[in-house]
């Protein structure tokens, strides 16, 4: 699964057709961690020109007490692609909140004869990317203010990330810049949005070995 991923530079207008909103400011993050519930750039399908500032772990809008939401966002950093439609927490943003995650690199951990030992994956290029997400708004039952969250999706893994994920085998859904395109469309029919849960090509990536200090964190 995938808990933890860097965005260290902000993504320009050559990487995506979006924009800041004013008053917003982004700082580049080395390590961003999912259970640290900080707040990350994402583009939605209802407002793609401009980014976004979302929690990460999803609360969907029916939750009615702040004990549950505070529950189930740990539940839902990922959404898997094969039961995204079924899930309660998953199956209404599916098919009508999507959005784009930017991304420059991730992290996985590899089993290795009882220890997992990291490695950071990015592509070759060494370019930002999008992880195909999907978003929701919650009203906070105490002080009434709206709460937006995303959940990045996961798909099987490719040949690289086999290797490396080598306990789960799953990888984030990576969309090509064709899928990105797709992804943001307001209506799309469910084989549409499936068609674009594929691993990404194991060619176009690399992974390394780091320390690892790099989370206290075990995956």
């Amino acid at each position: 699964m995938c808990y933890n991923y860097s965005l260290t530079v902000f993504p320009t207008r050559e990487d995506y057709k979006a924009i800041l909103k004013k008053g917003d400011t982004f700082q580049k993050k080395f390590l961003i961690n999912s259970f640290e519930l900080k707040k990350m750039p994402v583009i939605t399908n209802k407002d793609p020109g401009y980014f976004q500032f979302y929690y990460w772990g999803l609360i969907p809008f029916w939750i009615k007490k702040l004990d549950d939401s505070e529950k189930i966002r740990i539940k839902t950093m990922n959404a898997r692609s094969e039961t995204i439609f079924d899930k309660p927490s998953f199956k209404n943003s599916i098919r009508s909140k999507r959005c784009l995650i930017p991304a420059d690199g991730f992290y996985e951990w590899r089993f290795i004869f009882g220890k997992n030992y990291p490695y950071y994956i990015r592509l070759k290029n060494h370019k930002i990317f999008s992880f195909a997400g999907i978003w929701d708004s919650w009203k906070n039952p105490i002080n009434k203010n709206i709460v937006y969250s995303y959940s990045i999706i996961t798909c099987k893994s490719n040949k690289l990330l086999s290797k490396i994920h080598n306990k789960k085998k799953r990888m984030p859904v990576i969309l090509t810049k064709e899928h990105e395109r797709i992804w943001l469309k307001e209506e799309l029919k469910d084989e549409e949005i499936k068609n674009c849960f594929i691993p990404y090509s194991d060619e176009k990536m690399e992974a390394y070995t780091i320390s690892r200090l790099i989370t206290s964190r075990e995956k």
